[in-house]
């Protein structure tokens, strides 16, 4: 009786041990990192010389992009507590813009004519040179409150930019703005700053003037 009862103790704990094995695993779901949003507010960037205006985020930096000295209008707004940042080019309409152009020669330099019809093609190409990433691309007309329009373009997937713009009044002025991050393109993991920088983008968009 004893042997018996021993056997059946250890067959019952050997069958518990193959139940647990076979039993079915339910991995739990991928998260990230806590975010901190900072609190939402705006100062006006309205620096001398400067052919717009715009409110841009209080926790944000302006920096110059005019590293050759070509492109004075240019400037970042740099997001360091959220690793973003967010280009920011201008170019006059009917201006000009030095070119590296191939000839039979060579490179050479030659300067071509902004007309807007090629502003809008270039924001347009510009964008859609992220189709190689991207799942898809959602662009939207809009008219801000000073009457200036524009494009702007939503990139969903895994692109470098998920968020551009461009914003003109067609015959003097062309502004062109998109965001990136310092990492990795992941939709998933960046979607809360994404979407909250989104915001800015647009309220910069809504207080944009023209001088």
């Amino acid at each position: 009786m004893k042997n018996s009862a021993k056997f059946s103790f250890l067959f019952l704990i050997g069958s518990a041990f193959l139940i647990a094995c076979n039993s079915s695993y339910t991995p739990r779901p991928k998260g990230y990192f806590r975010i901190d949003l900072p609190e939402r507010s705006y100062r006006k960037f309205d620096s001398s010389g400067f052919p717009y205006s715009f409110e841009y985020p209080a926790y944000a930096e302006i920096v110059s992009a005019d590293s050759a000295g070509n492109d004075p209008y240019w400037l970042n707004i740099e997001i360091p507590s959220l690793h973003g940042r967010i280009y920011v080019s201008y170019k006059p309409v009917n201006g000009y813009s030095a070119l590296k152009v191939n000839t039979a020669e060579g490179y050479r330099d030659s300067l071509v004519k902004n007309s807007f019809e090629r502003l809008r093609e270039e924001a347009y190409t510009m964008t859609y040179k992220h189709t190689i990433k991207a799942s898809g691309i959602i662009d939207s007309a809009f008219i801000n409150p000073a009457g200036s329009g524009g494009v702007y373009f939503y990139v969903a997937g895994e692109a470098a930019t998920s968020k551009q713009f461009y914003i003109t009044d067609t015959g003097t002025h062309f502004l062109r703005a998109a965001l990136y991050f310092d990492a990795t393109p992941n939709e998933d993991s960046l979607s809360v700053v994404s979407s909250f920088l989104e915001q800015d983008m647009r309220h910069l968009i809504s207080t944009l003037k023209w001088k």
